[in-house]
């Protein structure tokens, strides 16, 4: 059986490649070469594969080239989308700095004028304590003054009854005349004294009366202008305050825990603002000072505020030109727990906020890693960097230039990997990055 199959694939074989002879031929004889039916059939296959072969690798090389050439149009079409949205994002971030450096400014501002206002609530309680010395100074000469003019009166009364009663009988000593005269000069000259007290007497009230109202009206004008400057520090207060309060709540911060912790460990020059106190005698604050006091808790809340946003990390961590390139979540069937940042090698890297590192070396998967602790139980890990600038142990803050950008650790390109931990636990970094947008 195995022999008939041999001899109808031989004869197949036959039929189509019969079996040749090659001569060779020499000036002394003449030789040739037998090719039998199998190895024409092995030489067609290897001839027919290396054609194949040299078909389909040309078919590669030209479609390589016509795939290569729409990927360098899509990725320059790439190029100019990033670069356009890199644009937008720089004006957006000098827009955000002047509208920082303008809050600064209205700051500053209320600073002012709160001082300004200090000085003249203060003006005002003298200036007021004194107007109401002078007007019970006044009043108690006035008093003083109307009771000796009721005394003059007395006086000239009794002296008319004593001329009345005497009927002209001369006091001893004297005569008769010289009496009526002395007593008549007497009375003139007490009724003469008393009129010139009694007029005296009507211009003081007078003019008191018209320092009074002086005073009134100035008082009165003192309160609109403290009105209206309590008006607008409590307005650029609110206008300051809502901000930040916003920014730390839509982070996830308990802002009330928060402002406990920065006072606690607050070390300002200064310390916190104190309330103000008019009184000294025991008395309820009056209504422009507890506004005022309101406004100094405030300010207070805005300078505790201004303290925290330096230890949360809010600030970038690249400020040179980049693009975002994988975002927090999940990736390729793995938790990703960071923002992946791109941009030329040896782009700074900034820490984003103030804190301690706690690592400045090699760690596998991240390469050349960098970790720092904040305020508030946060962390901040910075991976991948080319170069660290920083020991471990030393104190940063925010914006101070902590590495370089690089390729180490697991990483496909150049790029940084920034993570943020709270509390042991990663969280989005962008949640910070996008609640600072609208402040910082």
């Amino acid at each position: 059986m195995r022999t008939q199959l041999a001899i109808r694939l031989h004869a197949l074989l036959e039929r189509h490649f019969p079996e040749r002879r090659v001569f060779l031929r020499s000036d002394s004889d003449t030789r040739f070469i037998r090719l039998k039916s199998e190895s024409q059939l092995i030489a067609f296959l290897g001839a027919s594969a290396i054609v194949a072969w040299a078909i389909i690798a040309t078919a590669i090389l030209v479609m390589d080239s016509i795939g290569s050439g729409n990927f360098r149009e899509q990725a320059k079409r790439d190029q100019r989308t990033y670069e356009a949205r890199l644009n937008a994002l720089e004006d957006e971030r000098d827009k955000r700095a002047e509208e920082a450096l303008a809050a600064q400014n209205r700051f500053n501002s209320a600073l002012e004028q709160i001082s300004v206002m200090q000085t003249q609530l203060l003006a005002s309680e003298t200036r007021r304590r004194e107007l109401e010395t002078g007007i019970g100074v006044i009043q108690s000469t006035l008093r003083r003054t109307m009771g000796e003019r009721d005394s003059a009166r007395d006086e000239a009364e009794a002296l008319a009854l004593v001329m009345e009663g005497a009927d002209g009988a001369p006091v001893p000593g004297q005569n008769a005349a010289s009496n009526d005269d002395g007593a008549l000069d007497f009375l003139t000259a007490a009724l003469a004294e008393t009129a010139q007290q009694r007029d005296e007497i009507e211009r003081n009230a007078q003019d008191a009366l018209l320092h009074a109202d002086e005073m009134a009206a100035r008082i009165q004008l003192l309160e609109d202008q403290n009105d209206q400057i309590f008006r607008q520090l409590e307005e650029a207060m609110t206008i300051s305050v809502e901000p930040l309060d916003k920014m730390f709540r839509a982070a996830g911060l308990n802002t009330d825990n928060l402002l406990d912790t920065v006072r606690r460990g607050y070390s300002g020059q200064g310390g916190p603002l104190m309330p103000l106190s008019f009184s000294t005698r025991g008395e309820d604050p009056s209504p422009d000072a507890l506004r005022a006091n309101r406004i100094l808790g405030q300010m207070d809340r805005l300078n505790l505020y201004r303290i925290a946003a330096t230890r949360a990390p809010f600030a970038m961590p690249v400020k040179n030109s980049f693009r975002y390139t994988s975002g927090f979540g999940m990736r390729w069937g793995r938790m990703h727990s960071g923002t992946d940042f791109a941009a030329p090698h040896g782009t700074p890297i900034y820490s984003t906020a103030d804190g301690v590192v706690t690592h400045a070396g090699w760690q596998s998967g991240y390469g050349r890693l960098v970790k720092i602790q904040h305020e508030f139980g946060i962390e901040t890990r910075y991976a991948h960097m080319s170069k660290i600038r920083v020991k471990k142990g030393q104190r940063v803050s925010r914006g101070q230039q902590i590495g370089d950008m690089g390729n180490t650790g697991r990483s496909t390109g150049t790029h940084l990997h920034y993570e943020v931990r709270v509390g042991g636990k990663a969280v989005n970094p962008m949640i910070y990055i996008k609640a600072a947008k609208n402040v910082f």
